[in-house]
Parts: C-alpha cells; sequence; structure tokens
C-alpha cells in the first residue's frame, strides 16, 4: 500500500482537469494571433483569466499568468522594487517574515546583494506568526524608505494562518505595498483578494490539482511593477512570452474547483488532520506539534517534531514503508540542514532536524492514517536508534 501524505508539496491532478488539458492539447493556435486559432486560443485564456478572477475575488485585469508561484513571487518582490525604488531611490527597504518560502526568501536577499536593497526579516513568535508590534516599528522609523512587505497568508510547514489584515493596514497607513504568497492558502481558506486590502497575491496550479507549470500573479491595476522578462509585452507588459493556453484553462478549472468545494474539503481534511495528529502523539507520545492551534493553521497541515531524530531518516525509512510525506518545503529537500521556519520560531536547532510534515488532499483517508501510525513507533525507534551510533 502506498500512502501519499505530500499534498503541500504537490497534489495529484484532478481528473477533470486533467480532461480539459488532453482536449486543449488538441487544439492549436498562439494566443496572439489574429487568425482563427490565435482568436479561439485567446478566447480561452480570457475566460480562464476571468474565471480565476471570480474565484479569487479580483478583476480579470488584475491576473498576471505565471508560470507558478516562485516567478509570480520573484515577479513581485523584484517588480515591486525596481519600480518602487526607481520612482524614488530613498525607497530600498523590503520587509518579509522570517518565515516565508524561498520563493520569497531568496529574491529578497538577491535584491540586498545584487541591487541595493536593504533586507529587514520581521520576527515571527513561537508558532510562526509575524510580530506585529516588529512590523509597526519598522515602517513607523523607516515609511518613506520602504518598497515593499511581503508576508504569506499561511505558512507551507507549519501551517500558521498568518495576520494578514494586520499587516495590511499597518503597511497601508504608512503607504506601503503589500504582497502575500497565498499558494497553501487556495482552496484550504476564504481567499479574497479585493476583500483582503492587498496589492498582489501569488497562486500555483500544483497544490490544487492544476499540472506544475502553472500559477498567477494578482496584481492591482495601479500597482508600479517592473517586468522581469521583455519581449512581445504580454500579460500587461510585465510578463513578455506567449501565453500558455493549456496552463491557462488548467488553472482556471483547478481554482474554480478548489474554491467551489473548499467548505466540505477543508471539514473533511481538518477532521482528518486531526484524527491523524492523535494517532501519531499515541504511537510516539513525545512526538511535538508544531504551529497554531487548530483554528489558526491550514486544516489540511500537521507538523511534528520527533526528539532523538533525524527528519531525514524518517522520511526515508517511511518512504520505505510506502509513507510518502515531507521534512518540510519540498523546495528545500535533501539540504541537510533545520528548517529556516523552525529556527525563526525559536526551536532548538537539534528538534528543527527532527521535524515531519503530514499534508492532506482529496485522496487522502481514514486508511492513509492507519497505516502510518502502524509503522510510525518502529521508524521512530529505528531513527532515534540511528542517531545514537
Amino acid at each position: 500500500m502506498t500512502v501519499y501524505l505530500d499534498h503541500a508539496a504537490t497534489s495529484p491532478v484532478h481528473p477533470l482537469v486533467v480532461e480539459a488539458v488532453l482536449d486543449q492539447l488538441g487544439r492549436t493556435g498562439n494566443a496572439s494571433s489574429l487568425h482563427d486559432a490565435g482568436r479561439a486560443a485567446r478566447r480561452v485564456v480570457e475566460e480562464s483569466r476571468e474565471v480565476l478572477a471570480a474565484r479569487l475575488g479580483a478583476r480579470p485585469s488584475e491576473v498576471v499568468l505565471t508560470s507558478g508561484g516562485t516567478e509570480a513571487d520573484n515577479l513581485a518582490l523584484k517588480g515591486l522594487y525596481w519600480a518602487r525604488s526607481g520612482a524614488d531611490p530613498r525607497r530600498r527597504r523590503v520587509l518579509v517574515s522570517g518565515v516565508e518560502h524561498h520563493a520569497v526568501l531568496d529574491p529578497a536577499v538577491w535584491l540586498a546583494e545584487r541591487c541595493g536593497a536593504e533586507l529587514v526579516v520581521l520576527p515571527v513568535d513561537a508558532v510562526g506568526r509575524v510580530d506585529l508590534d516588529a512590523l509597526e516599528a519598522e515602517l513607523t522609523a523607516h515609511a518613506d524608505r520602504t518598497a515593499l512587505v511581503s508576508v504569506m497568508w499561511a505558512n507551507n510547514e507549519v501551517g500558521t494562518v498568518q495576520p494578514l489584515a494586520g499587516v495590511v493596514e499597518l503597511a497601508h497607513r504608512h503607504g506601503v505595498p503589500v504582497h502575500a504568497d497565498a499558494v497553501q492558502a487556495v482552496g484550504q481558506l476564504p481567499v479574497d483578494f479585493a476583500a483582503s486590502g492587498l496589492d498582489a497575491m501569488t497562486v500555483s496550479g500544483h497544490k490544487i490539482g492544476a499540472p506544475v507549470g502553472t500559477g498567477a500573479l494578482l496584481a492591482r491595476r495601479e500597482l508600479p511593477l517592473a517586468p522581469l522578462t521583455h519581449g512581445g509585452g504580454q500579460e500587461r507588459g510585465v510578463r513578455s512570452g506567449t501565453v500558455d493556453v493549456v496552463g491557462a484553462r488548467a488553472l482556471a478549472l483547478a481554482v474554480d474547483l478548489a474554491v467551489r468545494d473548499r467548505p466540505e474539503h477543508a471539514r473533511r481534511v481538518g477532521a482528518l488532520r486531526d484524527r491523524l495528529l492523535a494517532a501519531v502523539q499515541e504511537a510516539v507520545p513525545d512526538a511535538v506539534v508544531r504551529g497554531a492551534a487548530a483554528g489558526e493553521r491550514l486544516p489540511a497541515n500537521a507538523h511534528l517534531t520527533f526528539p532523538g531524530c533525524e527528519g531525514d531518516a524518517l522520511l526515508y525509512l517511511l518512504d520505505s514503508r510506502g509513507i510518502r510525506c515531507s521534512t518540510g518545503s519540498a523546495c528545500r529537500a535533501g539540504v541537510p540542514q533545520p528548517s529556516h521556519v523552525l529556527l525563526a520560531m525559536g526551536v532548538p536547532d537539534r528538534e528543527a532536524r527532527g521535524a515531519l510534515r503530514f499534508s492532506l488532499g482529496r485522496t487522502s483517508s481514514d486508511d492513509d492514517v492507519a497505516a502510518l501510525a502502524a509503522v510510525l513507533p518502529e521508524v521512530v525507534e529505528r531513527a532515534r536508534a540511528a542517531g545514537r551510533v
């Protein structure tokens, strides 16, 4: 039996999305061409854009299609920084939380190393929630020198939902735009771009049943963005390149299904997550749950640390028994170092190394939980024995 508990890394493509992709692959047309085939392709793109906007609380003109969450995050940070600092050279401060995905952290570091940005990493509390007092202090002292703030909607590792309303209120009070990576939030939490007050927001398809390589940046029309790529001027002139018609259709359908099914999906996986946590803690009583309480975290997320274990050892031992999970972000898999998220939360280095993330999705079931509970005690004991050698 194979058990897949790594939906936060990528989730199976929804069968209806597979059908739509296969149908669209049988059609030819560049969405920028003026003949019949091109106009048909453009119609698919614009109808997909309208669906995305409707389901995510945006206007169609605010949806910039990208190749995924990483590109969208890079466009938000670099595009905003270059536009804002170019208009006012004093605006060089970039504020991000200490628990951001590397798709946000690494561009911010790059801007500091290559473009003269002043990077400010905002502290978080013990559950990974950004410190609003620290944000307010930074903005009060340096608002006229701040280019942007980026704080994720919900953390991809420990599942903690961030106080975005407070972040937006503080930043806008000082005239600073806010970006949020909402990759993990869509399909699990109510996500409304307009209601959130955000200036830019990242979404990704492969976490919610679309293929890898699909995503979008939602950006207010009045938001200044410098392009990362130059060419044909597609996507408001900030994302040149032939538009991926197949990807647009797949992303729109996946978001449509995820938002439509979200209330029932969140209820079901939230209850299943609670049963998983109970089963794990019964099997390994000293396992420590990380992240915020159930009502303040993603319903599909379960993150624990196992004292005396290395997370990689646990992962490989579970994998050998057919259990697929993660030690944290898949983008950093194989890197022998503790999670920056846990370290930012104040978890000691040694404890942070023993982390596992179990993330649930549309195909998850009670059988998966039972299979995990059955093998976990032996796996943890073997990992601890290996650590004592």
